[in-house]
């Protein structure tokens, strides 16, 4: 199998179960409050990244500490916020949102990286604008809370990127995982009482399955990663729209809108854009 068709298939493989884990999400807030799906689904991740530690024992010590507490930070508010979106949006509305990352990363590595943004790429920003009003369809979709909540966990995972392209990837990757997920822990249990609700067993399953598939569709994203550059990886995430339809119109009544798919496609025709762009900017010249 050639690498770049490899790397294809381990992103849509990892963006898959990455779906999974947020329609689990979906399924849980119907009778558990965001902060203790985070607070639980954390507390099950840990023990994941102690094994893979184990693998490959390294220091855990970061090179860069304050970026890494500022990343750990970011990385803490995009899960509460992001969770409490997948739990009141419909995963379509939620995605069309989250698929704009490439497009304000371009806007912020301007300023704060110094990358150069050109006309065209100021076309894929605003082209990709246009395609979140579609798929939003103000007009006829209240803009509520859970849109707000969405915007700011994707601004905080623009955060998380722009010091890993920063600190160019000298971090380890446990420790990557480590203090974030560490942070949301002990974060979503700080904020948990007065919000909690018994779990019984089959539900403490469920939340640790969230772990699970998590976990695993990073392990494959890393793979992907490694397999092929980002311009065949990155475009992958956009087929999250498809589960989004899948597990809308079986298990939450909530049918794909032809506005809502629209607006994605014209996203994630923005996105694919910039990222080819970057990456041929990376190629030597």
């Amino acid at each position: 199998m050639s690498s770049p068709l490899k790397g294809a298939l381990l992103g849509l493989a990892g963006f898959g179960l990455f779906s999974v884990a947020d329609a689990t999400i979906k399924f849980l807030g119907d009778s558990y409050h965001a902060f203790q799906i985070v607070a639980f689904a954390s507390l099950f991740t840990l023990p994941l990244i102690g094994l893979l530690w184990l693998r490959n024992p390294v220091s855990l010590r970061p090179v860069h500490p304050w970026l890494m507490a500022i990343r750990t930070v970011a990385l803490i508010g995009n899960a509460l916020l992001v969770t409490y979106t997948f739990t009141v949006l419909p995963l379509a509305q939620a995605y069309a949102i989250f698929f704009t990352l490439p497009l304000v990363l371009t806007l912020l590595a301007w300023p704060l990286l110094g990358d150069r943004v050109d006309a065209v790429d100021g076309v894929a920003v605003v082209l990709g604008l246009i395609g979140v009003i579609v798929a939003l369809n103000p007009g006829r979709v209240e803009f509520g809370f859970g849109h707000v909540t969405a915007i700011l966990g994707m601004l905080l995972a623009a955060v998380h990127y722009l010091i890993v392209r920063r600190t160019g990837g000298v971090e380890s990757s446990v420790a990557m995982l480590l203090y974030p997920v560490a942070g949301q822990a002990l974060a979503a249990f700080l904020i948990l009482p007065g919000r909690y609700t018994p779990m019984p067993l089959a539900d403490l399953a469920t939340v640790a399955s969230i772990s699970v598939t998590g976990m695993a569709g990073t392990m494959l994203m890393f793979a992907a990663y490694r397999a092929a550059p980002p311009v065949i990886v990155a475009p992958t995430q956009y087929s999250q729209i498809a589960w989004a339809a899948l597990f809308g119109a079986l298990f939450f009544a909530e049918p794909l809108p032809p506005s809502t798919a629209i607006g994605v496609a014209i996203i994630a025709a923005a996105g694919m854009l910039v990222i080819s762009r970057q990456d041929r900017q990376k190629l030597p010249t």
